[in-house]
């Protein structure tokens, strides 16, 4: 049976999917190669950590991970993690004294990722990541995108960045762009190649639409670009590699206590990156993720890179887009990258010089440009002021703090805004009609002095509790007034906790010594137990709850039935039962 499932998948995915894999695996490759060694620089080890990262990553979570399109390797954010953990080991008498201890302290921090990742997936945490609302993954995805963007800036112009690596990039951006001077001048060859490939990759993207073929005009971009570079002797030195390998060993153990706390902060910024990027891909091509399973995956890639000189990864946002945007149908494509970018370290390392970073830089702005879902960002921010707000909240976020923390900083907000939201605890009054219907109270009905029907609808938790407040004092008014018998209809409250569960109980303890009834019906076996548990029987007889089962009569009517029988003739002169000989022979219905 599994042979034969495999068989179908395999005739499924056919040659078309193997083509379309193979370009984009190929694309996230040329890519990727000046990226990785990008990122390890920023992280302060030599670049070809960083190439080995986005060999044995990549793998790894491609084979294991659950996101079709999600590529892993090293990122911008964690690579400042990165160099500001080792810098703070640094600063220990017990830490690393030389340029290879810091490269073992990176290893060894690698790990400690990875086990991080692996006990949260062991312990079925990466659920947690769905209370990561869409709005917070699309103004992380708009930052982002505008982030990199900015970023090529300098790569565009031809000059060299400047600024601290572990400063803001507007920061660094803003200082790059007034240093601009006589002996920093704009290269414009550099600008004519990141503007040549942007537009090369543009144009075959239009022309894939017309001719609804499959176009690898990424790769494409990329390639004429290297040629140009290499007709004109436009080498880049920078991109230079040298094969080394370095055995790990923990070193001090003092360096596990050092990099725990990094460790921790590297492992939950991973995994909401991976995760968020996957989230974002997912919502377009409406895969299902699986997010323990994607959060093991990535644990063990660090696992594994730690083994393999590798520095801490996680899901690339960038390589991520370029994937799914090469057409890119499942994770073999990441196999397909990673093992591209292994023969061109192992093979063509010679020949990373004629890749300029200017096409690069164009290349990455056309894909910033589409990594942002402006369909849906725009469907966001019209939705209701509560998307828009956290929507544009995250945005700001990348661009003022680090963009590692805009995720978090845009669900904190998203949970600050929806617990007003939830604690709207809402309440109706309910009045029995002449037709013996049990219905909501209209504007023109009587009010009824002796019996009070009160439907309750919300959360039942503790934002909650000054709405409840309000609502029982009313009906402690109308007990002081005369009512002697109150029906509470609880079948649409949820998640009662103990802080409203107490205003109850004192609101029943009230009714006792002014000698009137509570009644409570629609009540859930859930709301039952818990007001088993706190013994609520000591104010409310058990025959005075009313349970919410599906085979019997409505327990609103049970309860209304039961009022009447309590009240006998002492009803309200407006009453519709006064008068009636048998008033409860007869058929009752409810419309609520």
């Amino acid at each position: 049976m599994l042979n034969l499932h495999l068989t179908e998948r395999l005739a499924a995915y056919g040659r078309s999917g193997l083509r379309r894999d193979l370009i984009a695996g190929l694309t996230v490759a040329a890519v990727a190669l000046p990226q990785a060694m990008a990122y390890a620089q920023i992280a302060g080890i030599p670049p070809v950590y960083g190439l080995y990262t986005a060999v044995v990553m990549t793998a790894v979570a491609s084979l294991l991970g659950s996101s079709s399109h999600l590529i892993n390797g090293p990122t911008n954010a964690i690579s400042l993690v990165v160099f500001s953990a080792i810098a703070g080991l640094a600063l220990d008498p017990h830490g690393p004294q030389n340029p290879d201890e810091r490269l073992q302290a990176v290893f060894l921090l690698c790990l400690m990722v990875g086990v991080f990742q692996v006990v949260i997936a062991l312990l079925k945490m990466g659920d947690l990541t769905r209370y990561i609302s869409e709005s917070v993954v699309l103004g992380f995805m708009a930052g982002a995108g505008l982030l990199v963007a900015l970023g090529q800036v300098p790569n565009l112009l031809g000059v060299k960045q400047q600024g601290a690596d572990d400063q803001l990039l507007v920061v660094r951006l803003w200082a790059t762009l007034t240093a601009l001077g006589p002996g920093k001048a704009i290269k414009w060859t550099s600008v004519a190649l990141g503007a040549g490939t942007a537009v090369v990759v543009i144009l075959l993207r239009r022309l894939e639409k017309r001719l609804k073929v499959l176009l690898p005009d990424m790769l494409i971009g990329v390639v004429l670009a290297a040629l140009v570079a290499w007709q004109f002797g436009l080498t880049d030195a920078d991109m230079q590699v040298q094969l080394v390998y370095h055995p790990m060993h923990v070193g001090d153990w003092a360096w596990v206590r050092g990099l725990s706390g990094s460790a921790l902060a590297i492992a939950l910024l991973g995994l909401l990156e991976a995760l968020a990027v996957a989230k974002s891909i997912a919502s377009r091509t409406r895969q299902r993720i699986d997010f323990n399973r994607q959060c093991l995956a990535e644990g063990l890639a660090n696992v594994a890179g730690s083994l393999c000189n590798c520095m801490p990864g996680s899901g690339s946002l960038t390589r991520s887009a370029i994937n799914h945007q090469a057409g890119a149908v499942s994770r073999f494509s990441g196999i397909i990258a990673a093992a591209a970018v292994a023969v061109a370290v192992a093979v063509f390392a010679g020949l990373a010089r004629y890749v300029p970073k200017a096409a690069l830089a164009g290349l990455l702005v056309v894909t910033a440009f589409r990594l942002v879902d402006w369909k849906r960002l725009g469907y966001c921010l019209r939705a209701t002021r509560f998307d828009a707000g956290v929507c544009l909240i995250t945005v700001g976020a990348a661009i003022a703090f680090p963009v590692e923390y805009s995720i978090l900083i845009g669900t904190f907000f998203s949970f600050l805004f929806f617990v007003p939201r939830a604690a709207r605890l809402q309440a109706s009054e309910l009045v029995v009609s002449r037709e013996r219907v049990v219905r909501e109270k209209q504007p023109g009905d009587p009010e009824c002095t002796k019996m009070v029907l009160l439907n309750l609808e919300g959360e039942l938790f503790f934002g909650a509790a000054p709405e409840l407040d309000d609502f029982l004092a009313d009906l402690r008014r109308r007990i002081e007034q005369g009512a002697r018998v109150v029906i509470l209809r609880l079948k649409r409250v949820r998640n009662p906790d103990m802080v409203c569960l107490e205003r109850l109980q004192h609101f029943l303890e009230d009714a006792a010594i002014h000698k009137a009834t509570v009644l409570l019906c629609g009540v859930r076996p859930d709301f039952a137990q818990i007001l088993e548990n706190l013994h609520f029987h000591r104010w409310l007889p058990r025959d005075r709850v009313f349970l919410e089962e599906a085979m019997v009569m409505s327990s609103t009517l049970q309860a209304v039935r039961r009022a009447y029988e309590i009240l006998g003739d002492d009803v309200c002169p407006t009453c519709p039962r006064r008068g009636e000989a048998s008033p409860d022979k007869a058929d009752w219905y409810y419309m609520i």
